[in-house]
C-alpha cells in the first residue's frame, strides 16, 4: 500500500466513544506505521450535571485532544450537540469535508444499532459521507473530492448489545491484549466523565466497564482483551478486509 494512504480516521459520536470501543485497534495500526486521526460529532456538551454546555465542551475537547495525542493523532469536533446529532446537509457536509481533508484509507465509526440515537445517527452520517467524499458535485468549501471510497468498519455497540438487548455478533475480532495499557490511558484522559457517569448513571466503573467489554470479546478468541467490528460491504465499498491484511494474526474472522 502506498505509504501516503496509511491513515485511519475514527469518528465517534462523543468524546470517549473511540477510546471505549476501538483505541486498541488504533494503537495496533499505529505500531504498524499508520497515521491516526480521531474525530467526534459533538464536544460532549451535555456530559455534566454541574457545568454549563460551554464549560463542559471546553473541558471535554481538551481531554479528547490529550487522549488523541497519545497516538500522535489529530482531533476534530464536528460541533453537533449532544442528543441532537442530525442527518442533515450541514452535518453531512462537515463530515464529508473531514474525510476529504484527512484522506483515510480506513474509517471506523459507531455501530448502526446501539443504545442511543446519537450513536446510530453518527453511523448513518459517516456511511453516507464516506460515499459522498468522492462525489465531485458535493461541494465542501473548496476541499476537492477524494479519489476513493475508504474501508468502513463499525465498532461494537456499548455493552455489545443492540437496543433490544440482543448481543451483536462481531464479524471481526481484534486481539488488543498487548495494547490494553494505552487504551486504558486514553480513556482515563476523559476525567470529567467519571464524575458525570457517577451522578447520571450511578456507575463508578468507567475503566472497569471498558475492560469488561474488551475481556468479553477477548474470551471469544481465547485472548485477554479484544475489540469487535463489522465491515460495511455494501455496493461500491472495498470488499477485502484490510484490518486482516495489516494486523495479521491479531485479527480473527468470525
Amino acid at each position: 500500500m502506498n505509504k501516503i494512504n496509511t491513515t485511519v480516521l475514527a469518528i465517534g459520536a462523543h468524546p470517549d466513544d473511540v477510546e471505549f470501543l476501538c483505541a486498541g485497534t488504533l494503537a495496533l495500526l499505529k505500531n504498524k506505521g499508520w497515521n491516526i486521526h480521531i474525530a467526534t460529532m459533538t464536544p460532549g456538551d451535555c456530559g455534566s450535571a454541574t457545568l454549563s454546555r460551554e464549560e463542559i465542551s471546553c473541558i471535554r475537547k481538551k481531554e479528547a485532544t490529550l487522549s488523541a495525542s497519545m497516538l500522535d493523532s489529530g482531533y476534530d469536533c464536528m460541533e453537533s450537540e449532544d442528543l441532537f446529532i442530525s442527518y442533515d446537509k450541514k452535518t453531512l457536509t462537515r463530515v464529508t469535508r473531514l474525510i476529504r481533508k484527512v484522506k483515510p484509507t480506513i474509517v471506523i465509526t459507531m455501530s448502526p444499532s446501539d443504545y442511543m440515537v446519537d450513536h446510530e445517527m453518527t453511523s448513518k452520517i459517516v456511511q453516507t459521507s464516506c460515499f459522498a467524499a468522492g462525489v465531485v458535485n458535493v461541494e465542501t468549501d473548496n476541499v476537492k473530492a477524494y479519489d476513493k471510497i475508504p474501508y468502513l468498519y463499525y465498532m461494537d455497540p456499548i455493552e455489545g448489545k443492540d437496543k433490544f438487548g440482543h448481543k451483536i455478533e462481531a464479524g471481526i475480532i481484534v486481539d488488543i491484549s498487548d495494547v490494553i495499557t494505552i487504551k486504558e490511558k486514553m480513556l482515563a484522559a476523559h476525567k470529567s466523565q467519571r464524575e458525570w457517569l457517577l451522578q447520571h448513571h450511578g456507575m463508578d466503573e468507567y475503566i472497569i466497564a471498558m475492560k469488561t467489554l474488551s475481556a468479553d470479546r477477548g474470551e471469544e478468541i481465547k485472548k485477554n482483551f479484544a475489540e469487535g467490528f463489522r465491515q460495511h460491504l455494501g455496493h461500491a465499498f472495498p470488499q477485502d478486509d484490510i484490518l486482516k491484511s495489516e494486523l495479521g494474526e491479531a485479527v480473527h474472522l468470525m
